[in-house]
This record gives C-alpha cells, structure tokens and sequence, in this order.
C-alpha cells in the first residue's frame, strides 16, 4: 500500500464525515457551527483528493504533496472533530482544537501555494 492510498483513505472519511454534518446540521441542530464543519471537511476532503491525484502524475516534489494532503486531512478532521464535540456534547475536544485545525489549515494552503511557486520559479 502507498502511503498516497492511506491518505485518499482518510479523505473518504472526512468527506463522510462532512456529508454526515451537513445532514446533522439540516435534521437535528438547524445549521450553525455544525454546518460550517461540514463545509471545511467536503471542501478538504476535495483539495486532498486533487493534491494526491497531482502527487500521482510524473510531478516534482510529489512526496510533499501527500505528506501536504495527509497533514490537511488530519488537520480538517480535528476542525471538524472538535466542532461536531462542541455541538453534540458541549464541550471540546481539548482547548482550542479547532483553532489549531483550523491553523494548520491556512497553513497548507500557503505550503501548497510556496509548492507551486517554486516549481514555477524552477522552470523559469
């Protein structure tokens, strides 16, 4: 097994878990912060999907793009593990879960976004 299919794995699931949130979110709490952490878990479980089919074509520096996609799939899974736990439960995870998730987030986006520059500036 790659270590690319572990992370379409956890894709799967954090997809999952997104539609089961947007579905809680409509049926039994009526939206609100629950329905946020469904957006963030189907919008990343999709960039995940994308990073790894890109780290599967003939593409430089294809290894950080999974270990980039793992980190953004356990990071949104913790955003919206936290969230859910708020709603269903009334307390966190641990403080400021979600804040970190969400944290390491923004910070993939900027690691994709240096990724594609300096495969640019590579070619330049």
């Amino acid at each position: 097994m790659r270590a690319s299919d572990g992370v379409l794995a956890a894709a799967g699931l954090i997809g999952a878990g997104g539609v089961a949130a947007a579905a809680a979110s409509a049926h039994v709490t009526g939206g609100g912060p629950l329905a946020q952490a469904a957006e963030i878990l189907m919008i990343h479980a999709a960039a995940v999907v994308a990073l790894v089919a890109l780290a599967r074509t003939p593409a430089r520096g294809a290894g950080l793009m999974i270990a980039l996609a793992g980190v953004m799939a356990l990071a949104a899974a913790l955003f919206g593990a936290d969230i859910a736990m708020l709603v269903f439960a009334g307390r966190h995870l641990f403080p400021m879960a979600a804040p970190i998730g969400g944290s390491i987030l923004i910070g993939g986006w900027l690691m994709l976004a240096g990724l594609a520059l300096a495969a640019r500036i590579g070619r330049a």
